[in-house]
């Protein structure tokens, strides 16, 4: 029988080891988001509605975007056995450079609108943690303001080819002036997709006021405190800023751009070129004749055309296809570090992170998206370790199986 006494006073002591209190109230936060989508609360709470549904939407029912996310749970790991992963490398080469972690952040419009530090934070703590930033055409700072924040970093440009094609040149010449060592040029957005949630929150550059905007804003004033006190948004690309993001969009974008685009922004542009927004084998393979630097697979984060494919679904095909000659990048529904080891196994050579990093930043400017990173960096180095592999080039096809839910019918 189990003898019982009372306990001594100094054993408990020992077991009532009380955290200390901290006032670093932005930190708490922060350090208790365990994944990114604990982020993503955060960053709903503290952001009125049409900024954060700008950034968490996709194009009318959302399906692209649901089936990319959808498409990194359906998988199966594949871990070996007695292999020693006491240390860990996740560095890795892509585009002729060097990044210390196999994704790199994506390139994201409107960005000050999420919140105020907007590519100063990104950019920065980009360049703190040794991997890319990459700059969008619809940017809210300079090319010039995010490479003083971040000098001796790496720096891509993704560029949307403008009705004005002369705005597209320059802002191709100041990129190039500035060391930007990549550009992605994008070619999936002939036009805007129809994003129904910033028509119903009625969400507009510059943002509008109405009874809904004042009421959503009334629990959250730090965001209208940022937005207020800080520089007035400005575009790299667009002298005109009154409208939807939709008709910015459509009056900005030239639905005509071709092969001829491409050859001529070749020529412009000394560094390497990515093709952003590829969404089935052909054409890959036809850039990939054509000697481009990169493909991204994308769908633009299910923001263009809803029921596009599925980049990770792509992914296998297309590294098989061209894989040898050129290099194969996915984005899309990334949410956790498991995602990007997936997509690496399978062949991709980087990742890039949009949503992901918005929702840091949301959650908390600048050290929201340096614990975006920090999140995703332990997911990827705690998802390498159990597969029992210690270096990036170990992750092979043999680790990873893809389970679909959507199979294609054949056509008769």
């Amino acid at each position: 029988m189990m003898q019982r006494q009372l306990p001594k006073p100094s054993e408990l002591l020992e077991f009532m080891q009380f955290k200390k209190p901290s006032l670093d109230f932005a930190g708490n936060r922060l350090q208790s988001a365990l994944t990114i989508y604990d982020l993503r609360r955060i960053a709903k709470r503290r952001t009125p509605a049409a900024a954060f549904d700008y950034t968490d939407g996709a194009a009318e029912g959302e399906l692209s975007m649901t089936r990319a996310r959808q498409a990194f749970e359906d998988i199966e790991f594949h871990p070996g056995i007695l292999t020693d992963v006491s240390t860990v490398d996740t560095t890795t080469k892509v585009l002729g450079g060097t990044s210390a972690l196999p994704f790199g952040i994506a390139p994201t419009g409107f960005t000050r609108l999420m919140q105020t530090e907007g590519e100063i934070a990104g950019s920065g703590a980009a360049g703190a943690a040794g991997i890319p930033f990459t700059l969008s055409t619809l940017g809210t700072t300079s090319i010039e303001d995010v490479r003083r924040v971040n000098p001796n970093g790496r720096l891509w440009f993704q560029l949307y080819v403008m009705r004005q094609r002369e705005i597209s040149y320059g802002l191709v010449e100041r990129a190039a002036k500035a060391g930007y060592d990549t550009l992605f040029f994008t070619v999936d957005t002939p036009i805007a997709g129809a994003r129904l949630r910033d028509k119903r929150n009625g969400f507009s550059i510059p943002p509008q006021l109405s009874l809904k905007t004042v009421a959503n804003a009334i629990p959250r004033p730090w965001w209208w405190y940022d937005f207020l006190t800080t520089p007035k948004l400005e575009f790299a690309s667009l002298s005109s800023t009154g409208g939807t993001v939709g008709e910015l969009l459509d009056a900005a974008m030239d639905p005509s751009i071709n092969y001829e685009d491409l050859k001529e922004i070749r020529e412009l542009w000394p560094g390497k070129i990515v093709i952003k927004g590829v969404q089935n084998v052909e054409d890959s393979k036809k850039l990939a004749d054509l000697g481009v630097d990169g493909i991204l697979l994308s769908n633009h984060g299910g923001r263009q055309l809803d029921r596009a494919p599925v980049p990770f679904h792509l992914l296998p095909e297309v590294v098989r296809e061209v894989g040898k000659d050129t290099e194969v990048m996915v984005d899309t529904g990334i949410m956790n570090g498991a995602d990007v080891v997936a997509s690496l196994a399978l062949g991709a050579k980087f990742t890039l992170i949009g949503r992901a990093y918005l929702y840091g930043l949301m959650a908390g400017g600048r050290r929201g998206v340096d614990r975006t990173i920090e999140i995703l960096s332990e997911e990827v180095r705690r998802t390498m370790r159990l597969l029992q592999v210690s270096c990036v080039e170990e992750l092979e096809p043999k680790h990873v199986t893809q389970l679909r839910r959507l199979q294609p019918i054949p056509k008769i």
